[in-house]
């Protein structure tokens, strides 16, 4: 119930504020599990893609979110995860392990797992290699993965912070892509890097993005 209430408030409020531009999202099967993979610009893709989406849309998130004290942390948590986000402690060691596990239970419970491959926001707005977690989760349970891109999010908040502006947005989906092809090789490093450059190259197609072939991860730190 506050899962619907909260898309229907906010989807109602973003259709006035920013009239986002939608495309292909016919391709995103109506039923069964789905994998949606995509850029990751700023903060607030993820709650657009939730409010697009018909389905509800699962996302990996920090589990800091849903664990603060008082008034405010209770109203955050009850946000975050009425937006479809399963909070995992992923600064441990075995954070991406944890990841991967939560993403391949939701895969089998035949629901819609969201997944910037990226690994995290670019930060300058390119577009960045991606991690091989995405191959593997197809790979491991035979879902087909939709990419898509998200357009004009990092102006709506530049950097991820501060107060949303008013700026159009278009978020494009592109067609499901099936690597049944790959079936019981998800433990094959070229196999899983082949697939995750296929899935990346078609989110450069759809994206424009200038791409750069290393992990945005070793971008921030340089």
């Amino acid at each position: 119930m506050s899962r619907i209430l909260l898309k229907a408030f906010l989807g109602m409020l973003m259709r006035v504020l920013y009239r986002p531009k939608v495309e292909g999202m016919e391709g995103i099967p109506g039923s069964g599990p789905v994998i949606l993979a995509g850029n990751h610009v700023t903060f607030i893709d993820s709650l657009f893609i939730g409010l697009i989406v018909k389905r509800q849309v699962f996302f990996i998130g920090k589990d800091e979110y849903v664990t603060g004290k008082g008034l405010k942390g209770r109203l955050m948590a009850w946000f975050f995860t009425a937006s479809g986000m399963v909070p995992v402690d992923r600064d441990g060691g075995h954070g991406g392990v944890a990841a991967l596990m939560t993403g391949r239970r939701i895969l089998d419970e035949g629901k819609v797992f969201g997944i910037y491959p990226e690994g995290t926001r670019s930060p300058d707005g390119r577009l960045y290699r991606g991690r091989t977690g995405v191959s593997r989760l197809a790979l491991m349970t035979g879902a087909p993965v939709v990419p898509f891109a998200m357009i004009g999010t990092d102006k709506v908040q530049p950097g991820g912070k501060g107060r949303p502006r008013i700026s159009p947005v278009t978020v494009r989906f592109g067609k499901p892509l099936d690597f049944a092809r790959y079936e019981g090789m998800d433990r094959d490093r070229y196999v899983l890097r082949a697939v995750t450059d296929e899935i990346m190259s078609e989110v450069m197609r759809l994206s424009g993005q200038e791409y750069v072939d290393i992990y945005a991860t070793k971008a921030k730190a340089a």
